[in-house]
């Protein structure tokens, strides 16, 4: 007899009794939920639940993860509201680890992090692969022994590129896709393929200080608080909902330089964060924002 932990999802209409549905539906499989929390939208009348639990398997045993399956799906039918109110919710175990591909152009320092912590065990995802429209940080993928593969991208090559880069989930069996300073726009069609398991990060300054150096142009605007934001990708360019933002106040001591540096630490801490957080199931989308039990 055998042990397994799952973590299961859900978001549907509000309404009184899901909590209790769903925590009798695990005793009378066996289930012990070891962490549960939930949230109600009072605005959008959504509901909110993730759930984490361990059951026992083998012969014998209470359930196996098909039985718990076909049960959460006939439950979860008696939650939909109407036909514009979708019932959603996932079941995931914890035991089969997520997997990632990390884009990258030239700056490296959101990717070393997350190699990093990857190698020290912080991360609850795997780093399947790094992939890059430059080749300059091929020796620091490698020095992780991650692959690494160069894909360069201009305007007019952009449609191969990223149908090379969905050749690449697909071969990798990839679940997200993380943009670790990917200085490219992705297109609408890859958007909306992988909606959901896309990750950004960028600076805070957005919509001000657009483009090159906005460190520089904060520095020169007396800007009293930076930060960095991590969100999914959409097709509204860096308007994705927001999964984690860190920031850090600064004076008129501080140089571009060092307005720099504490930048990406922020945009390093926020990014790692917010993919720790997708590959344990505790982001759940919620329209044009996110759930986020931490």
């Amino acid at each position: 007899m055998s042990e397994r932990e799952y973590v299961l999802t859900l978001s549907c209409p509000d309404s009184r009794g899901i909590v209790a549905a769903v925590a009798n539906l695990l005793s009378d499989h066996g289930c012990n939920i070891t962490e549960s929390q939930q949230y109600s939208d009072h605005y959008t009348g959504c509901f909110f639940l993730r759930m984490q639990f361990v059951v026992e398997e083998g012969p014998g045993g209470a359930v196996g993860e098909d039985v718990l399956r076909g049960a959460f799906a006939a439950l979860a039918g008696d939650f939909g509201g109407s036909p514009d109110q979708v019932v959603e919710w996932t079941l995931h175990a914890v035991d089969v680890r997520p997997r990632m591909i990390v884009m990258v152009s030239k700056f490296g320092h959101c990717l070393n992090d997350l190699l990093y912590r990857h190698r020290s065990g912080l991360l609850d995802i795997d780093i399947a692969a790094v992939v890059s429209n430059h080749p300059d940080l091929e020796f620091l993928a490698d020095s992780y022994g991650v692959d690494f593969h160069h894909l360069p991208v201009t305007a007019e090559t952009k449609p191969e590129q990223e149908a090379r880069l969905l050749e690449l989930v697909g071969s990798y069996d990839v679940d997200l896709v993380v943009l670790a300073r990917y200085m490219q726009v992705l297109t609408e069609r890859l958007c909306a393929k992988m909606s959901g398991r896309i990750i950004n990060i960028h600076h805070s300054f957005l919509p001000s200080f657009k483009g090159a150096r906005p460190y520089h142009q904060a520095h020169k605007r007396g800007v009293k608080l930076i930060g960095a934001t991590a969100h999914y990708v959409t097709a509204d360019l860096d308007e994705g909902p927001i999964i984690d933002q860190q920031v850090s106040r600064v004076d008129h001591t501080h140089s571009p330089e060092q307005l720099t540096a504490i930048g990406r630490d922020l945009e390093s801490v926020a990014l790692a964060r917010a993919v720790n957080w997708h590959a344990q199931r505790r982001v759940l989308l919620n329209g044009h924002k996110t759930v986020v039990f931490d």
